[in-house]
């Protein structure tokens, strides 16, 4: 059936069966054995107090003909209130150590996801939206953690059921055998709806899922759809991926409650039978009515067990479903695998790679049997057109997608061998749109280094521009950037980006258009950081503006993922080649002598 929106399973989803699951959620349990053996405890005593309840009523009843002492019946009623009492506390506890045993389990599984998403390569953000990612760890896990809530009560049900089942077939076993007999009914009814259960389910997970990851993208992007006044067109997105969500759960939830009906039937039938059938022995003189209102109240206790199971079967369907999203999250296997874990002390900078292939989506090579050398210390410009591969070279010697074949090896050993934590500390990244978090800036700066005393990151501060706009600022290292930085102007986040990238002091820097997006002023202050910073150490600078092609040691012009030029300003500006085009077209009027000469013009 078409919703009107999206809710084809990720591509990462795959079905897990029954028993597979099953098995998988119960290793989430074993670290809580000790815990989950209280719980069993406190559940069997609980069961049994409450199962006697009933027995009680009936022994008052059938003692009234006989015994009418006041005193018996009041003893018997305290003794029902004393069992009830008992199977509150026991229950108290029995839920204070499962809650904590689910609290547990919902907490292991959110790390686990976590640490998996948090492993994966940029590819897998490029091809399954954040929003839907959070609804995983947030919702599902929660759903799951519902679900096993549900099924502590269930056990409590089902041994309620048990006791008062030996109890009646003592008493009548003829009775006890009808109750029984319809028991098996229940369950089949309960599991014809397994399928369509887990099916619609899945359909309303993704469905949330998908209004989720709509909110997070619509609110993202907010000064975007109000500077172009499309609010309402955004509202009309959001009302209709929210209709879908209302439509597939509203569905889900008429099938599943169909159940409800179905199971009450039954109830009836059982209870009527045993009106009729319980009610001929009664007067014939082979059971008493206490029996009678046992087997009665033993119904009701019996097949309220049943109808929670019943009404939790969809809730049960939910939570497998939810384990079965969070696990495919958790089973998908990075595409970026290192094969050793060597750990350098301190890389000297000298990268060559190798007949390097690469690909973001099948068929279209972005590089193809691309190869360059670096040297160690080493500053080199790239340039090119748009889609030419300057990004997507600084992508992989970060080791944020993985290339499909060469190799690009970091002083003679391949980048795949490296320890990915200790590589990366060495590799320094400063991207054209800077991303402060919602802390202050002294936090965002020694982001990378938690135990950087505050000289040092005055010390990076005055590396990259100084630190006296810092001391202009209200609270100053203390002052609070918002959400993404956008409590201070582009040029501040920029700044502080570069210190906390040469506070780690990376071996390797890697620009990617990092003035592009700050202020002529702001500019020149970065410009005379990076003439400090590039020394002695291999600095890879993808660049738009003509100071930093004319300040490096080598420029390599790039051109749909081939190196078609490479040489100094000079050498490159007489061949009149692709890097003149590109200097007249994008960097010539950022020139002294474009600037005098349309001053004369004017």
């Amino acid at each position: 059936m078409a919703y009107g929106w999206d809710l084809e399973a990720e591509e990462y989803d795959r079905e897990i069966s029954d028993r597979v699951l099953l098995k998988r959620i119960l290793s989430y349990f074993r670290p809580y054995k000790r815990s989950m053996t209280i719980v069993i405890f406190f559940i069997t005593i609980a069961s049994i107090t409450s199962a006697f309840v009933p027995v009680l009523t009936s022994v008052i009843i059938n003692n009234l003909e006989t015994n009418r002492n006041i005193f018996y019946i009041i003893l018997i009623i305290i003794l029902i209130l004393i069992f009830n009492l008992f199977s509150w506390v026991f229950n108290y506890f029995q839920q204070r150590h499962a809650f904590r045993v689910i609290g547990g389990v919902v907490l292991d599984l959110r790390k686990d996801a976590t640490d998996a998403v948090l492993n994966h390569d940029l590819s897998f953000f490029d091809r399954n939206p954040t929003g839907k990612i959070v609804s995983r760890v947030n919702s599902d896990s929660e759903t799951f953690g519902t679900t096993v809530d549900l099924s502590i009560q269930l056990i409590s049900s089902v041994l309620i059921i048990f006791f008062l089942l030996i109890i009646m077939f003592f008493i009548n076993v003829i009775l006890t055998l009808a109750i029984i007999i319809a028991v098996p009914i229940f369950f089949v009814l309960a599991l014809s709806f397994r399928k369509i259960a887990r099916k619609k389910t899945l359909l309303g997970q993704r469905a949330l899922a998908s209004v989720n990851d709509f909110v997070k993208e619509s609110f993202s992007g907010i000064q975007i759809a109000k500077t172009f006044r499309q609010e309402e067109k955004l509202f009309e997105k959001f009302n209709k991926v929210n209709d879908t969500s209302y439509k597939v759960n509203l569905r889900r939830a008429f099938i599943l409650n169909a159940i409800f009906p179905s199971l009450g039937i039954i109830q009836g039938i059982v209870i009527t039978l045993l009106v009729l059938f319980g009610g001929s022995n009664v007067l014939g003189g082979t059971i008493s009515a206490g029996d009678l209102n046992l087997f009665l109240q033993g119904v009701n206790y019996l097949f309220y067990p049943l109808l929670s199971i019943a009404a939790f079967w969809p809730t049960f369907q939910a939570g497998m479903a939810a384990s079965e999203r969070i696990f495919a999250l958790i089973d998908t296997i990075p595409l970026v695998i290192q094969n050793d874990n060597i750990k350098p002390s301190r890389l000297k900078g000298n990268i060559e790679i190798r007949n390097l292939i690469f690909h973001y989506e099948k068929n279209k090579n972005i590089f193809n049997n691309f190869t360059l050398s670096i040297k160690s210390g080493e500053s080199i410009a790239i340039v090119g057109h748009t889609g030419a591969g300057k990004s997507s070279l600084a992508r992989l010697l970060a080791r944020f997608y993985e290339f499909q074949g060469g190799d690009i090896l970091i002083d003679d050993i391949s980048v795949r061998n490296y320890d990915l934590k200790e590589y990366r500390r060495q590799i320094g990244i400063i991207p054209q749109s800077p991303f402060l978090f919602a802390d202050s800036i002294k936090n965002n700066i020694k982001y990378c280094c938690i135990d950087a005393k505050k000289e040092d990151i005055h010390n990076s501060l005055n590396v990259t521009s100084g630190s006296d706009w810092i001391e202009d600022l209200p609270k100053g290292l203390e002052t609070d950037v918002g959400e993404r930085g956008n409590l201070i102007s582009m040029g501040q986040r920029q700044l502080i980006v570069f210190a906390r990238v040469l506070l780690e002091n990376p071996a390797i820097l890697i620009l990617d258009e990092a003035t592009a997006s700050v202020d002529p002023f702001t500019e020149t202050r970065i410009q005379d950081a990076l003439q400090k910073t590039i020394e002695g150490r291999t600095s890879i600078i993808i660049a738009h503006r003509l100071w930093t092609v004319r300040h490096v040691d080598r420029i390599i012009v790039l051109d749909h993922g081939r190196i078609v030029e490479e040489g100094g300003h000079d050498e490159l500006m007489a061949k009149g080649g692709t890097y003149a085009e590109l200097y007249n077209t994008y960097f010539r009027h950022q020139s002294l002598e474009y600037i005098e000469k349309m001053k004369e013009i004017i």
